[in-house]
């Protein structure tokens, strides 16, 4: 088994920086693996076997970060040019390395990542 600090160091500042949540990752590598599909809030929410509002949460975060594009309520993998290749690279390390990602996630302080929310520059 891999601990987190045999993750590339790539992989383990997207998760920290921009994974906040286990369902968030799975619509982000679920979009990455279907790259050029376009998806419903609903049917994503429904193929990863999670609430509507969580889904919706993920989603839009993705969004505000880059990961992702929504026309007319569908959403699609469509991220920054500097993004793609560290994606690439965590939806390789995840197929391999599920538990050290997750454990990322889950050691996240969740009140510190709410106030530094509160201070991030959105595009929109």
């Amino acid at each position: 088994m891999m601990s987190d600090q045999e993750l590339p160091e790539e992989v383990k500042e997207l998760v920290r920086r921009y994974i906040h949540s286990v369902a968030q990752l799975e619509a982000l590598l679920f979009l990455h693996k279907r790259t050029g599909e376009r998806w419903l809030l609903e049917a994503l929410a429904a193929r990863l076997y999670a609430g509507r509002a969580e889904v919706a949460d993920a989603l839009a975060s993705l969004k505000r970060d880059g990961f992702l594009e929504c026309d007319a309520g569908m959403y699609s993998f469509a991220p920054q040019a500097e993004l793609r290749p560290v994606v690439d690279s965590l939806a390789k390390a995840y197929s391999r390395h599920l538990i050290p990602i997750t454990h990322i996630i889950h050691s996240k302080p969740r009140r510190i990542q709410e106030f530094s929310d509160a201070f991030r520059i959105r595009k929109d």
